[in-house]
């Protein structure tokens, strides 16, 4: 066999070699697929009783005992399994793989040519084959550039883990302040109804002894119905909640059943005197997770400019050569680079000093909803704190009328009939105390959450899942 071929196959056999080894440590695609049925058995299957759960809550120090699980412990649990949070940390995720692509290096390039010289007079062999390498080098610090703009953004990524958790913790407490203010509205609307059907039976036992009338009986058969009707409203309410505070939890609502709930919530709590002050509402400004994502992505708009800047130099390519030529090795070395003569990058340079510009006013906009937030949730908090004692007097006034009139039938100064009266009219006033302590508690959440302060202490990070990786996404 003659030299020349044995050269040709011995190049090129060392380029497939290395070619081979350079790919033996690539990736390999592994199906997941994602089976709709199995998600819903999975999903319904979904309990406070789970063991990872409850290692979870054991690790964050956390045990519900009781009268039942506490908002804390509810928020922990929706830590553990609300989709909102898993989505926010498979974006986390993926801008952190934008990182490992703006960090990795350009690959050299390799060439085999084989020629063949028609003119070739033997012995000389007419195969002049050829290998050629490009080796780019990048200039002008442009993947310094591109990682500072992948690690902003990843870290806005991150921030929005945060953000998701805070959205979490505010929909959790509104879905159960809303909740236990259902229960205990059919609760009140129960006993007032009782009062109700004791009035009505009391009137039709004198109706029946032509001692009123039929005109004087039927308002308070009315108002009976009428109370019925708020009743069956108000376990529909319940009913309803419920299943709105499984879903802030990110469970079914059949994962609630037989689980006692309590808030905790106390309106006089040193922490929200420290949110109302100037100097919260100034830190929340400079610290809201949703500010800092928004400033992140600022600073990601400035570094892709400057790449678009540092565009504006040409990369340089170096490219060693080797031929075989007729018994004769030759080696080149070429040095390329594209030459800026048409454009040096205006369009892109544009483009990224108004991304930038767009950057800056999404930033000022977020800040500026952050500001009304913080001032519309302050406002509404102090009204509602004072609306609450307005009620709170209001209700030690109809307990001593109560009381008043409780002592007239004692002493036969009253009838019966009047005292069920005054019970309804106090049932009213616990009506009108549940709707203005409800609403404080849900301006104390929305206070919470434009200042991003709890109320109680902070939990867990919610950046990392506490769950582990899944090999099948069909087990949520």
């Amino acid at each position: 066999m003659p030299r020349f071929v044995i050269r040709h196959r011995r190049t090129a056999a060392m380029i497939a070699v290395a070619s081979w080894i350079a790919c033996a440590g690539c990736a390999r695609f592994e199906a997941r697929p994602v089976v709709p049925g199995q998600t819903a058995r999975a999903l319904d299957a979904r309990s406070l009783d789970d063991p990872g759960l409850r290692r979870f809550l054991d690790a964050n120090h956390r045990t519900p005992s009781g009268p039942g699980w506490a908002f804390e412990d509810l928020y922990l649990a929706a830590l553990y399994y609300h989709p909102a949070l898993d989505l926010a940390r498979a974006q986390w995720q993926t801008a952190l793989g934008g990182d490992k692509v703006a960090a990795g290096r350009p690959n050299p390039t390799a060439s085999l040519v084989p020629g063949y010289n028609i003119s070739s007079v033997s012995p000389l062999t007419p195969w002049m084959p050829a290998v050629t390498f490009d080796v780019p080098i990048e200039t002008a610090g442009k993947r310094g550039y591109r990682m500072a703009q992948a690690r902003h953004l990843s870290e806005s990524a991150r921030l929005n883990v945060a953000t998701a958790a805070w959205q979490v913790r505010n929909g959790l407490r509104v879905a159960l302040t809303d909740h236990l203010a259902a229960e205990k509205r059919e609760a009140i609307l129960g006993r007032q109804g009782a009062f109700l059907e004791s009035i009505v039976a009391s009137l039709d036992q004198r109706f029946q002894a032509g001692a009123v009338s039929g005109a004087e009986l039927a308002p308070t058969r009315i108002a009976l119905n009428r109370a019925r009707i708020e009743l069956l409203d108000a376990r529909q309410q319940r009913a309803d909640s419920r299943v709105r505070l499984a879903e802030a939890m990110g469970l079914p609502a059949a994962a609630l059943t037989g689980i006692g709930l309590q808030d905790g919530f106390d309106p006089n709590t040193g922490a929200l005197a420290t949110m109302l002050t100037p100097d919260a509402r100034r830190e929340a400004l400079q610290s809201r997770s949703d500010i800092l994502a928004a400033l992140a992505e600022y600073e990601a708009s400035q570094s892709a400019l400057q790449l678009e800047i540092a565009r504006q130099y040409p990369d340089i390519h170096i490219g060693p050569g080797y031929q075989y030529d007729q018994g004769d090795h030759k080696f080149t070395l070429a040095l390329n680079a594209e030459l800026p003569v048409f454009n040096q990058n205006q369009g892109p340079i544009a483009t990224a000093k108004a991304k930038r510009n767009e950057a800056a006013a999404r930033f000022i906009g977020v800040q500026a909803k952050a500001i009304a937030e913080i001032d519309r949730a302050t406002a509404s908090f102090r009204i509602a704190r004072e609306n609450l004692a307005a009620m709170d007097s209001l209700s030690e006034t109809q307990k001593r009328q109560l009381a008043t009139v409780e002592q007239q039938v004692q002493a036969g100064a009253a009838e019966r009939l009047d005292l069920l009266n005054a019970r309804i009219d106090a049932a009213g006033g616990d009506l009108l105390r549940l709707a203005a302590e409800t609403k404080l508690r849900q301006s104390a959440a929305a206070l919470e959450d434009a200042v991003q302060r709890p109320l109680s202490a902070p939990g867990p990070s919610a950046e990392q899942s506490p769950r582990a990786p899944r090999a099948n996404p069909n087990e949520p």
